[in-house]
C-alpha cells in the first residue's frame, strides 16, 4: 500500500467517519486548499444496479451550472461540412480516416471524442482503445451527433459524462477546490439530480448506495444520502 504524505494524513484527520451534509462536506474539502495548484473535486457514487443486466448500465451527460474549471481537449471525427463546423466551433483535433488510424495506434491526447453518425463504421473498431478510457462516442452520451457545434459548445461550457463502470460506480469531476462554496454545492446537486433522472427502470431497491467527494490529492468525504 502506498504511503500518504504527512499533509494528506493530517487532512484525513479532519474528515468525519460518518457521512455529513453536502454543505459540511464542501467546508471540509475547502480546508484542503493548501496546495499551489487548483485541485479538481471528484464525485464517486456507488449505485445499486445489477451489473449482470445490460439494461442497468447508467450513461448520459450533463452541463454543470458552473462548469468544471477546466478547458477540455475535444476530438471530432467527421468529414466535409461537419468537419469545418467542428473546426469553426473550437474543436482541438478534427479528422476522419487518418485520425481514426492515429487513435487505433494508441493516441488518446483528448478528453472528449465526438463523432458524426456517418463515421461510426470507422469509429466502431476504436472501442478497444477508447472504451476502457471512457472516451468512446455514444448516442446515449450525446457524443454521436450531427449537431457538432452545439455539442462542442456544451463540453467547453462544462458538460460531463455520467457513466457507471464495471463495479457499478459513477466517477466524475464536479468542479475545482477554488470554486466558491455555492458553486460547488450547485454543481454537485445538479449532478445528483441528473443521476436520479437517468435511473434505469429495472433497478430494484436503493439506487444510490454511497457518495464520496474528494480532491485530486485530498482524502474523501462521505455524504449523507439524498
Amino acid at each position: 500500500m502506498a504511503k500518504h504524505s504527512k499533509r494528506y494524513r493530517n487532512d484525513a484527520k479532519k474528515t468525519s467517519k460518518v457521512p455529513v451534509s453536502l454543505p459540511e462536506a464542501v467546508d471540509i474539502l475547502k480546508q484542503f486548499d493548501t496546495l499551489k495548484f487548483n485541485q479538481s473535486i471528484d464525485i464517486s457514487v456507488r449505485l445499486g444496479i445489477d451489473l449482470k443486466q445490460s439494461d442497468q448500465t447508467v450513461r448520459g451527460s450533463i452541463v454543470l451550472p458552473h462548469g468544471i474549471g477546466k478547458s477540455l481537449r475535444i476530438c471530432v471525427i467527421s468529414k466535409g461540412d461537419k468537419a469545418e463546423e467542428a473546426k469553426n466551433s473550437g474543436a482541438d483535433v478534427v479528422g476522419d480516416a487518418d485520425l481514426v488510424a492515429k487513435i487505433k495506434d494508441g493516441w488518446t491526447d483528448f478528453d472528449v471524442c465526438i463523432a458524426t453518425p456517418d463515421m461510426m463504421g470507422l469509429v466502431g473498431p476504436l472501442g478497444k482503445v477508447l472504451g476502457p478510457r471512457g472516451l468512446m462516442p455514444s448516442p446515449r452520451a450525446g457524443t454521436v451527433t450531427m449537431d457538432v457545434a452545439k455539442t462542442i459548445k456544451e463540453y467547453k461550457a462544462g458538460k460531463v459524462e455520467v457513466r457507471s463502470d464495471k463495479l457499478g460506480i459513477v466517477h466524475s469531476v464536479v468542479g475545482k477546490i477554488k470554486f466558491d462554496k455555492t458553486q460547488l454545492i450547485e454543481n454537485i446537486e445538479a449532478f445528483l439530480l441528473y443521476l436520479q433522472q437517468i435511473k434505469p427502470v429495472g433497478v430494484k431497491g436503493q439506487f444510490i448506495k454511497s457518495i464520496t467527494l474528494s480532491g485530486t490529492m485530498s482524502p474523501g468525504v462521505n455524504l449523507i444520502l439524498p
